[in-house]
């Protein structure tokens, strides 16, 4: 490659400073070769359809989630937010409408164009989904190993890079069973971001932190997206530490987009169904119960 000739010397001085570099030059001449977007959305939803079981979960959605930005989607447990985010990575197709991530129209992608979009997506599960019978430093290693071709001696150093970034680079050796939930959180985080993605997506990061946690994991998002320009959907229950980070909002409920806007947006709306969901009101436009037949009809059927 042109820009690493010259840099030879750097080598015989430094081998470690030798090896980031290369792992570097890669990675740009990588995304280099993609088209470079001046698109200010980076994913756009449009006329969204989806039912699972006979239920409607999107009905004629319309949403735009902007480019290099922490948005927060946020509303009611079952509202249908983490089945957004496997919306964005081709996970489940929609019904109708399309979504469409850094130009690439996930539905009609071909096997090709999906692998590669889903190359640049991160994905932060709720659970955080480490493999149990692999150390955090084999986890980490995992998606450099099936998605590029560095050596091991590069591998090592991207993961201990990974895992020095989220604050667990002494942790390398346990195993997921040893780790604290928030370790164990952190410890996904470093390999959501192991590919260096142009998009990571956060399903319930803050769910069963204690307060410090909640904090690190804050600190890292933010710390995450002003650094690489990574553009980060969050997925999440806390208010206050969602709309603390977030640039941009949208709030669900009833299978629609009810406010897509700033956070002080959020916060001074008088949308019934906003307020709702921000003071957690018991009672309101949000029904509390699962869609069901009449009460007192289903107690008097006889079979």
């Amino acid at each position: 490659m042109w820009f690493i000739e010259g840099f030879q010397d750097l080598h015989e001085r430094n081998e470690f400073s030798w090896r980031i570099f290369y792992y570097y030059a890669v990675l740009v001449s990588i995304r280099f070769c993609y088209r470079e977007s001046s698109v200010e959305v980076y994913i756009d939803v449009k006329n969204l359809s989806f039912s699972r079981g006979g239920r409607a979960i999107y009905d004629d959605v319309t949403l735009q989630i902007p480019k290099g930005k922490i948005t927060a989607v946020m509303g009611p447990s079952g509202v249908g937010k983490t089945t957004l985010l496997r919306l964005i990575g081709g996970q489940v197709m929609p019904n109708s409408g399309t979504v469409t991530v850094d130009g690439v129209n996930i539905a009609q992608a071909s096997r090709k164009e999906l692998f590669e979009a889903r190359r640049r997506m991160g994905m932060l599960f709720q659970s955080g989904a480490l493999f149990s019978d692999m150390s955090v430093f084999e986890n980490v290693a995992l998606p450099l190993q099936e998605y590029t071709d560095f050596d091991k001696t590069m591998i090592r150093d991207i993961v201990l890079m990974k895992l020095q970034s989220v604050g667990l680079r002494g942790a390398a050796h346990l195993m997921p069973s040893e780790l604290s939930g928030g370790m164990a959180r952190r410890a996904a985080l470093a390999r959501a971001i192991a590919l260096d993605p142009d998009l990571v997506m956060y399903d319930e990061p803050f769910a069963g932190q204690d307060p410090i946690s909640k904090g690190v994991l804050v600190e890292l998002i933010q710390r995450l997206n002003r650094a690489a320009n990574i553009t980060s959907v969050l997925v999440s229950h806390d208010v206050e530490e969602s709309l603390s980070i977030a640039d941009h909002v949208c709030l669900l409920s009833g299978g629609t987009v009810i406010l897509s806007g700033t956070p002080e947006e959020v916060r001074s709306s008088t949308d019934e169904r906003v307020v709702q969901f921000l003071q957690g009101h018991a009672d309101g436009p949000v029904a509390f119960h699962y869609p069901a037949p009449e009460y007192r009809e289903q107690l008097l059927e006889r079979n």
